[in-house]
């Protein structure tokens, strides 16, 4: 019987064969190892427990700060940024953007060096830089200096999402991440509430100031992998090393970098539909968080204080449905439906945004058409239209994959052609005939 996880029960199995190919994150054979959580006498929801109070109030308070210092550029320009630096025209548009030039750019080198330098050392170096020049950004004096912080903003950011990512996945199989990587979206959600308190005590962006600080904590706090785990006995860290080989087929050749399933990913046709998904999805994100508390300012005679304190409902909220909507997911084991019908509560949103001329209800959009944004919001309905319509396409196709392959396994039994043993198409990753996505 091979490894796998199965959400309704803790327990994991494998048989000698298997345990062979199957090696913890050390190199260690698990053909040494005891074979369930049962023998290793760890609780599995314990241990999931454990792992949840040990490592995501950190990575919270990693994003929190990252997004914070990525958007407060928004709050600053509350407090007549664009006068002092003699910005003009579309200037202050381009400062908000041009980052994601180089966050873009920069996010596959950087999880790439993640795995070389280890995430302890690659995380606290590139939170405490963001954080040094956030903080540098509120003493430029010109539009040429408050691009090139952007720039440079972006190259040292780009990591820190993707990198998260990929970590969790170090301690969490694939039907525990969603609530995880939800727990990363919360905090974006609390820095947006927070970041106009800090912006109106504060007054200028030293908001960068305490990502130095938990840089250097981080490199203490945040260990590199299971094995290394402080806050795991020796019991806790064999039980997910188990746990990892029954989610992802943990087999020998799956510990080394190769640059064949690297191309392999450049040239799946998935990936970039995913990628072109998220883009249109993302441009709904930041543009609101981004321009919120100027869409605020428009809507009537406001204080900076009063616009600071009523962009802190709206986040609230958010955080809210990306907890809800993370918890759903885990245990109903889907993902696609919530992909479209937060989509679909979207467009509907800004139909609404774009046909009613009440300001109330304007929250969002390209700042140059005040004071209805009609041009922002058309754009952001567009994208994130079509962000539903591909998430659409993608649950209906890998779930027609999914059946197909069920299909064709219950037929080769019928026929007495059983499918080659599992252990042998471990390294074929979703191209295995026993690969099923989470749809």
């Amino acid at each position: 019987m091979s490894i796998r996880s199965n959400s309704n029960q803790a327990t994991a199995v494998v048989s000698d064969k298997e345990a062979s190919n199957f090696v913890s994150h050390d190199g260690e054979n698990l053909a040494d190892c005891p074979r369930t959580m049962a023998d290793l006498g760890v609780n599995e929801k314990q241990l999931v427990r454990k792992m949840d109070w040990a490592l995501i109030p950190l990575v919270m308070l990693l994003y929190l700060f990252s997004f914070l210092d990525r958007v407060n550029i928004g709050n600053a320009r509350l407090y007549k940024m664009e006068a002092d630096l003699d910005m003009h025209g579309t200037q202050y548009q381009t400062a908000v953007s041009i980052l994601f030039v180089t966050y873009l750019t920069f996010e596959v080198p950087s999880n790439l060096l993640l795995k070389k330098l280890t995430p302890s050392r690659w995380i606290a170096f590139i939170t405490m830089t963001w954080g040094i020049i956030a903080t540098l950004t509120g003493i430029v004096q010109s539009y040429g200096g408050l691009i090139a912080c952007r720039l440079l903003l972006g190259v040292v950011e780009a990591g820190l999402f993707p990198g998260l990512n990929v970590y969790l996945t170090m301690f969490y199989t694939r039907r525990e991440i969603a609530l995880r990587v939800g727990f990363l979206f919360v905090s974006a959600a609390i820095a947006g509430a927070v970041a106009g308190l800090l912006a109106y005590g504060i007054g200028h962006l030293d908001e960068g100031l305490p990502s130095p600080v938990l840089g250097f904590a981080t490199y203490f706090l945040l260990p590199n992998e299971p094995e290394t785990a402080y806050f795991l006995n020796e019991a806790e860290k064999r039980a997910v090393a188990l746990r990892w080989a029954s989610e992802y087929g943990n087999t020998k050749s799956a510990q080394e970098f190769s640059k064949v399933d690297m191309m392999k990913a450049f040239t799946d046709w998935k990936v970039w539909v995913f990628c072109a998904g998220q883009f249109g999805a993302d441009t709904m994100l930041y543009g609101f968080s981004t321009f919120l508390p100027t869409i605020i300012k428009s809507l009537g005679h406001w204080t900076t204080a009063q616009v600071q304190l009523l962009t802190i409902p709206v986040y609230f909220l958010g955080a809210a449905a990306y907890m809800t909507s993370a918890f759903l997911s885990d245990r109903i084991q889907r993902r696609g439906v919530f992909c479209i019908v937060f989509g679909l509560i979207s467009v509907v949103g800004y139909g609404v945004l774009i046909s009613d001329t009440s300001a109330g209800v304007h929250y969002f959009g390209s700042s140059v058409d005040a004071p209805r944004f009609i041009r922002g919001h058309a754009v952001t309905l567009a994208m994130v239209a079509f962000a539903a319509v591909t998430y659409g396409f993608m649950w209906w196709y890998l779930d027609f994959v999914n059946r197909s392959r069920d299909v064709k396994e219950r037929e080769a039994a019928e026929q007495g052609c059983p499918l080659p043993p599992r252990e042998e198409s471990e390294d074929l990753g979703d191209d295995s005939p026993y690969f099923r996505y989470m749809t």
